[in-house]
């Protein structure tokens, strides 16, 4: 295992001993609200802070851009973390959520670590080593047309959303055309489900470098493709679709007449 990668699968799995410690008392966590439905707890800061000392011990010179701290520090090497991608689940005891962490090496995605602390499962990649869960290879499913198939998607949920009709005439476009849809609230999940083959596609909007850092190298390496809701190069932040090289071209199908001009 690559060094950079040895060092983010250990930071993911204390950060996942945070979390799962804090399940029990979940009444007492402490919550802030950053938005209409978008909360932050303490164990999200305490698990990102953990995740950040962890490669700060070995890397004190690197660079982070953290969901709960933000940027911070000047490299080539920058520590793309979400310490806890699926907080609305945790809080309410639903057990879908995440740690993410991507290694960004002069603006490349190189590493990728998504870690479910629940189910003990651990998705890696480092970029032209394929990717792996729990040390296996995976590979986006075979699956070539979206009917029989399955996909996944994220509601736009914040009061502010200036897109929810777009994304309704997504759904409906999608609903029509597949044999399921499932919306199980953490991004860097839904991606990791798609680089193993659990789903065959994935869309969503209005997504951060933290949501998609790590999932997006895990797709690539397990042979899927990832880019914009019209099928342009994605860059970390904003829209996306994601899936096997056919699913993938024909959600960009679907979705993109419903784009309005500047969404992409």
């Amino acid at each position: 295992m690559q060094p950079l990668l040895n060092i983010a699968v250990r930071a993911a799995r204390r950060a996942g001993d945070i979390i799962v410690r804090a399940i029990p008392r979940l009444e007492s966590v402490e919550i802030h609200t950053k938005g209409r439905n978008d909360y932050v707890s303490e164990v999200d800061r305490a698990a990102e802070a953990d995740i950040i000392e962890t490669v700060r011990r070995l890397h004190p010179d690197h660079a982070f851009l953290g969901e709960e701290s933000g940027a911070s520090g000047n490299n080539d090497v920058v520590w793309i973390i979400d310490p806890l991608d699926g907080t609305t689940n945790f809080l309410h005891g639903f057990p879908t959520f995440a740690v993410s962490i991507g290694v960004q090496i002069r603006g490349r995605m190189e590493h990728a670590v998504v870690f479910d602390p629940m189910r003990q499962e651990l998705f890696t990649a480092s970029r032209g080593d394929g990717a792996q869960l729990d040390g296996r290879r995976i590979r986006v499913s075979k699956q070539a047309t979206l009917e029989g198939s399955l996909v996944a998607t994220g509601f736009p949920f914040r009061q502010d959303s200036p897109w929810v009709d777009e994304y309704l005439a997504m759904l409906r476009t999608v609903m029509m055309k597949v044999a399921g849809l499932r919306r199980p609230g953490a991004a860097a999940l839904d991606l990791a489900y798609v680089a193993a083959g659990r789903v065959d596609g994935f869309w969503e909007m209005g997504l951060k470098p933290w949501d998609t850092a790590a999932g997006s190298l895990l797709i690539t390496e397990a042979g899927g493709r990832i880019g914009t809701l019209t099928g342009g190069d994605y860059k970390l932040t904003g829209n996306v679709i994601a899936g096997t090289p056919k699913i993938y071209a024909a959600l960009v199908a679907e979705l993109a007449p419903h784009v309005p001009p500047g969404l992409e």
